[in-house]
């Protein structure tokens, strides 16, 4: 017993070492229509021998890194020095330009008759 757990402790630490790939196609077919096609590419490995093999999609997904997502979101905040006091100038000379509007807009005009 005590050598089939290190034979399989070997096994498995070979796999993870080195990876392992495993690659299927299941189709099925009714009367010569294809009904469904399942391509399967399996690679089985560790972290680290995946990255080293280039695939670590994992650490920008923000499901398996949650860190990675609101790095990214914080990332595409950014905005440059001075961008909010900029635009918050800007909207302080719109909201002067529309008191103005609208106070000309709602005085009446000043009959001649009136004014003599």
């Amino acid at each position: 017993m005590d050598s089939q757990s290190s034979s399989l402790a070997d096994v498995l630490e070979r796999v993870l070492d080195k990876g392992v790939v495993i690659v299927g196609d299941i189709a099925v077919n009714v009367v010569d229509i294809e009904l469904l096609t399942l391509r399967l590419r399996l690679f089985i490995a560790s972290a680290q021998t995946a990255r080293e093999m280039g695939m670590d999609w994992w650490t920008n997904d923000p499901f398996f890194a949650p860190g990675a997502a609101r790095a990214e979101r914080l990332q595409a905040d950014a905005r440059p020095p001075g961008e909010l006091d900029e635009l918050r100038s800007r909207v302080q000379q719109l909201e002067t330009a529309l008191q103005v509007a609208t106070s000309v807009a709602t005085r009446e005009p000043v009959s001649r008759s009136e004014s003599s």
